[in-house]
């Protein structure tokens, strides 16, 4: 590489960088300062950890891990280094009630900030700083859907939009005729990819019948209305003794008022949305598929219907090879809410199928493991391996709060199926 390519990486990294800073950033501004050392999720830290969590990794990773530099506070460094999985109920010890105050977080923040730019500017370790990016840019969602469950009054006040849409979309399956998915990417392309999107194979798959659509809140209703929450035989044994100990009886997004339902968004409750897609979790996508008398797709039926087309040849993304733009769909955190399902023709597959990029992650069938030729991060080796348990699903598409960057087709979501957080919607098949 030359030294002009060079320092247009080098630029091109910083770039988007502060822009993912200023994603996060964003975030936090709008928690109010008492909140700051809430829970709103019981499986995960304090929202203060995540506060100082992003710079702990970078330096970690960058600063310290790859260019050796002397910590300034390592007491810092190791406090917000733990990641967490949702569901291992091995959560820091949080019975400590000296957590540091927010300008001291600022403060550490703001030196590894300014030394991981230093770093950068060096032209070394590219992949790293990729790493950091992405990183960031995943926690702006998942941070998201942390402080969707804050309560509205602990977080500064936004108008509340949204999309209500006036029709019903023409709901029906779609024949996607038998041909190959790839998954996956090829090592050694120069494009960057987590470990567990290596590496890439093709995939027969026969011919199936697909939802149109993402299944809706006015969809999901009926099977609420129709008693799928106390019926087992719609569940698995696990999933049934998780909704019966925990009182489920409805999606998380909604909240009953009367008689009648509400939908629970960031900055405020507002009327039932039938054409919008519902958010579950994988247990209950599962247990409504079971009730329709289908199932959920593979991750290999999820990439046959959104990227192949007729002729066999597949797309970068469901509607051709060009970036995406708004008009393709609801990402890139253009909304808070989601859109009715029927919102963006544009975004349509080659076999028109809709919305399978954005306006909610998918649930899918597979269990999260490994693809052949697997090998982990060597600076983050637990990054995927330590979620191939037979507990976790991928997940496919994008949520209105995904970044463009991770968009791409290789990309792999998961989470596992009992956690009814996230912006997670699905679509049922025939086999």
């Amino acid at each position: 590489m030359n030294k002009k390519s060079a320092f247009g990486v080098q630029r091109e990294l910083l770039s988007r960088l502060r822009h993912a800073r200023y994603r996060t950033d964003q975030l936090f501004q709008t928690v109010r300062p008492h909140a700051l050392y809430e829970r709103p999720i019981a499986e995960r830290h304090r929202i203060v950890f995540y506060l100082g969590h992003m710079e702990a990794f970078d330096w970690n990773l960058i600063c310290d891990g790859a260019f050796g530099m002397t910590s300034f506070n390592a007491d810092f460094d190791r406090l917000f280094a733990f990641g967490i999985d949702p569901t291992s109920g091995n959560l820091p010890d949080d019975r400590r009630t000296d957590w540091p105050k927010e300008e001291e977080i600022h403060c550490y923040n703001r030196r590894v900030r300014d030394a991981v730019d230093q770093c950068l500017v060096s032209g070394k370790e590219e992949e790293l700083f990729r790493v950091a990016i992405e990183h960031r840019l995943m926690h702006a969602e998942t941070l998201a859907y942390m402080l969707h469950w804050l309560p509205h009054e602990s977080k500064s006040p936004k108008p509340v939009l949204f999309d209500a849409g006036h029709r019903k979309p023409r709901y029906g399956q779609i024949d996607i005729p038998g041909g190959e998915a790839t998954l996956g990417m090829k090592t050694g392309e120069g494009h960057f990819g987590w470990d567990n999107e290596f590496e890439e194979h093709c995939v027969a798959v026969p011919a199936f019948s697909i939802d149109r659509y993402k299944v809706t809140n006015g969809q999901y209703a009926e099977f609420v209305r129709a008693g799928g929450y106390q019926e087992p035989t719609y569940w698995s044994a696990a999933a049934w003794t998780w909704i019966t100990r925990s009182g489920i009886s409805h999606p998380k997004f909604w909240k009953q008022s009367g008689k009648n339902w509400l939908c629970r968004s960031m900055f405020g409750d507002i009327p039932f949305q039938p054409a919008w897609p519902v958010y579950v979790s994988h247990a209950e996508a599962q247990a409504y598929a079971r009730w329709r008398r289908k199932s959920l797709p593979t991750e290999a039926q999820f990439h046959r219907a959104a990227y192949g087309t007729p002729a066999g040849k597949e797309r970068a993304y469901p509607w051709g090879n060009a970036s995406p733009q708004t008009h393709h769909g609801n990402f890139n955190f253009a909304r808070w809410n989601p859109s009715p399902v029927d919102a963006h023709p544009n975004g349509d597959s080659a076999f028109a199928v809709a919305d399978m990029v954005g306006n909610g992650w998918e649930w899918t069938s597979t269990p999260f493991e490994p693809f052949d030729g697997f090998q982990a991060f060597p600076f983050y080796k637990g990054y995927s391996a330590n979620f191939f348990d037979s507990e976790h699903y991928v997940l496919k598409g994008a949520s209105p709060r995904t970044a463009a960057c991770l968009l791409r087709r290789s990309f792999r979501n998961w989470y596992q199926s009992h956690y009814p957080n996230i912006y997670a919607s699905f679509r049922c098949v025939e086999n």
